[in-house]
């Protein structure tokens, strides 16, 4: 039987032609290419950038085989394979010349007044107002209360997401092999009526954040998760934690994470 790999991709003319190229190359080297996911699939291969690869991630339902990325977009840090590299990658690929990274996925519990309903993500859970106004917050840690927040709302992410909204918000980029999550406040007021931290906090990867309206009326939370809204109404509390999921991406062997932070970000 053939080794399958399955490719996803973004709907631009680049993606849809290095698609075309990337399927007649991995058949010459002996592969069958679907565009749907199979459950004999051993590669996954998103063509795209960074928001394509979160989505085939999303799309694939978090799958337990790795997943590399071809970057047709513009910062590419996820999808670091160019479209010239091809040939390289293949040959690689073929002589387990990579490695496979894990990275660790964050769950959110979003409860409202008549259920709860879990959502996971690979960069960061956002918790944010709907309409352009400030939102109050109460946020927990471990059950143990830390502060009343008002502002626009709080990001928490991973390690991996450390480097996307995070960062744009004033958020430390943290090396990927330590476990942790980051909570990062957006836009926080502080006056003499409001006083909240202006800076992220690090929570060790076992803590639970819980995050809940602090009026009962506040009925326009928001929930991100790795830039896809959600909508919830009613919303008595969220709790974020470290799930026992984990993503596996393939990378270059001389893949080295700090290399590519000052490569794209420096």
């Amino acid at each position: 039987m053939k080794r399958i790999i399955t490719i996803n991709s973004n709907q631009i003319n680049k993606s849809i032609e290095t698609r075309d190229l990337l399927r007649e190359k991995l058949i010459s080297a002996g592969f069958n290419v679907c565009y749907d996911f199979h459950p004999n699939t051993e590669l996954i291969i998103s063509i795209g950038g960074d928001g394509s690869f979160l989505k085939t991630v999303h799309d694939f339902d978090f799958p337990d085989v790795p997943i590399v990325g071809i970057n047709t977009g513009h910062l590419g840090f996820f999808p670091e394979i160019s479209p010239e590299e091809i040939d390289k990658f293949i040959e690689a690929y073929l002589n387990n010349d990579y490695i496979v990274e894990e990275v660790p996925v964050i769950q959110a519990s979003v409860c409202t007044n008549k259920s709860c309903c879990d959502v996971f993500a690979i960069n960061e859970v956002v918790v944010k107002g709907d309409k352009s106004r400030t939102i109050h917050l109460n946020l927990k840690v471990n059950d143990r209360h830390i502060q009343n927040f008002s502002g626009d709302g709080m990001i928490v992410s991973t390690p991996t997401g450390s480097t996307a909204y995070n960062y744009a918000a004033g958020g430390s980029i943290v090396d990927t092999s330590i476990e942790l999550m980051q909570l990062t406040p957006l836009y926080p007021i502080n006056t003499n009526a409001y006083r909240c931290f202006t800076s992220s906090i690090i929570f060790s990867i076992d803590s639970i954040i819980k995050i809940a309206p602090e009026y009962r009326f506040e009925d326009s939370i928001l929930i991100v998760v790795d830039g896809v809204e959600h909508r919830f109404r009613q919303i008595s509390d969220i709790q974020i934690f470290s799930s026992d999921m984990k993503i596996s991406l393939l990378r270059m062997a001389n893949y080295e994470f700090w290399s590519r932070v000052s490569e794209k970000f420096l």
